[in-house]
């Protein structure tokens, strides 16, 4: 399980392993990962973490281009930057080149009650920190 901290809400996500063992092992490595949330700008109710080259080395698996409230995708780069998308509504992941899929590699289990007020948090309040780590 991943323990999830974005400002003052917290939530736990379980890894989608068998789906998207790659992207998994690929992002236990950079654990604690800590950046910031911000509102996307064309794939609907969510919220993004913009990564720009960084490279996790993996390529596509279990992708998907409309994600349901709770998924964490994982896009690797390639028409567009790499990316982390939080869904907290709905949403249909997309860029400026048009649609996008992502890697569908985690999904909230506990705290989905509180997204839809982290992405009123996050649309109105700004970039929010992010922190991803192993649940104790």
């Amino acid at each position: 399980m991943i323990k999830i901290t974005v400002a003052d809400f917290h939530f736990q996500a379980d890894w989608e392993e068998k789906k998207a063992p790659a992207t998994c092992a690929a992002f236990r490595k950079v654990l604690p990962f800590e950046n910031h949330l911000i509102q996307v700008r064309w794939s609907g109710e969510a919220a993004w973490i913009p990564m720009g080259d960084y490279d996790l080395g993996v390529g596509q698996e279990n992708v998907t281009a409309h994600p349901s409230v709770g998924e964490i995708l994982f896009y690797p780069s390639g028409v567009s930057e790499t990316e982390i998308l939080f869904v907290y509504g709905h949403a249909s992941f997309a860029s400026t080149a048009g649609p996008l899929a992502g890697n569908h590699f985690m999904t909230i289990t506990k705290g989905v009650e509180q997204l839809a007020a982290l992405g009123e948090k996050v649309l109105w309040g700004g970039a929010q920190p992010i922190r991803f780590e192993t649940a104790a």
